[in-house]
């Protein structure tokens, strides 16, 4: 099945900035601030497409946590499939992004995911812009971030291949959709470019 899809990526989690598990300037990712990750990521697609169907102007988030301490640090997740696809493309969202389909996003991530808790279609709202980063997916998760972090040397994600981006603070980080709850201010969050093909 051929696939590919780019555009903007914008995370957050419960680390302290620079989230250790990224690379800063020649420091190679490490363990977790506080020894389990919980994490909030989000993509939005500007161009796409999965066996010739368009996901063009599509959004993905997916709610996670893993410990560094359990052997593999398997990721348990819920995924939230943009609610403005139809069930074809959902389907689509979901393979892409756990990785299911093979190709960058099974290499990069989707090995660590062990446990998919639910696939929900949401009205997914992303703003993708410096200054005024944000992802809301209807009641069940509010990330905010606005200022950026002084680094010392250029910061990557693994998630996104190592493409330069921008590290900053959030302003809040809140999930409530079980089984994870939590409220975070003032943690990590990171934006880059993201372009993955199968």
């Amino acid at each position: 099945m051929a696939w590919e899809v780019r555009g903007s990526y914008y995370e957050a989690c419960n680390c302290e900035a620079v989230c250790p598990c990224r690379r800063e300037g020649d420091r190679q990712g490490g363990r977790s601030t506080y020894d389990t990750c919980d994490f909030v990521l989000s993509w939005k697609i500007e161009d796409g497409h999965v066996d010739g169907r368009d996901l063009s102007g599509l959004s993905t988030a997916i709610v996670g946590s893993y410990a560094d301490d359990e052997p593999g640090s398997p990721w348990r997740v819920v995924v939230f499939v943009d609610e403005n696809a139809d069930e074809a493309r959902q389907g689509d969202l979901a393979d892409v992004f756990l990785g299911r389909i093979g190709g960058d996003t099974h290499r990069l991530y989707g090995r660590a995911i062990q446990e998919v808790t639910m696939v929900r279609p949401a009205a997914i709202a992303l703003v993708h812009e410096p200054g005024r980063w944000r992802i809301g997916v209807d009641t069940f998760v509010e990330v905010r971030s606005s200022v950026e972090v002084d680094a010392d040397g250029p910061v990557t994600s693994g998630l996104t291949d190592h493409v330069g981006g921008t590290e900053m603070i959030s302003d809040v980080i809140t999930v409530a959709v079980p089984p994870f709850e939590w409220s975070f201010r003032e943690r990590c969050s990171f934006e880059s470019r993201f372009a993955y093909r199968g």
